[in-house]
């Protein structure tokens, strides 16, 4: 889980982390902001599968209140990460 932050309604934030799955390769990495229903994907197929993804992704939220995006990887057998994380935080 990353830690809760307070951001501002029409203000850009930026989460980052790391994919890893020990042997497989990360052929994509995924965001939902519903829980979810809805991922986008981003295609890390051109990823080394002995190396970790380093991700990033930004939001500019456009009404107050909370939202929780949820990240997960894909790996080479197209399998996704069996608990995505979780990050937190309110626009206001």
């Amino acid at each position: 889980m990353i830690v809760p932050q307070q951001v501002e309604v029409g203000k850009p934030i930026t989460f980052s982390g790391y994919a890893e799955d020990f042997g497989k390769q990360i052929v994509s990495v995924q965001f939902s902001l519903d829980n979810g229903e809805n991922w986008t994907t981003y295609d890390v197929s051109d990823s080394a599968c002995e190396l970790s993804v380093q991700w990033t992704f930004t939001y500019t939220p456009e009404t107050p209140g909370s939202y929780c995006l949820l990240v997960r990887s894909i790996n080479s057998d197209g399998r996704a990460s069996p608990e995505a994380d979780l990050a937190e935080f309110t626009a206001s």
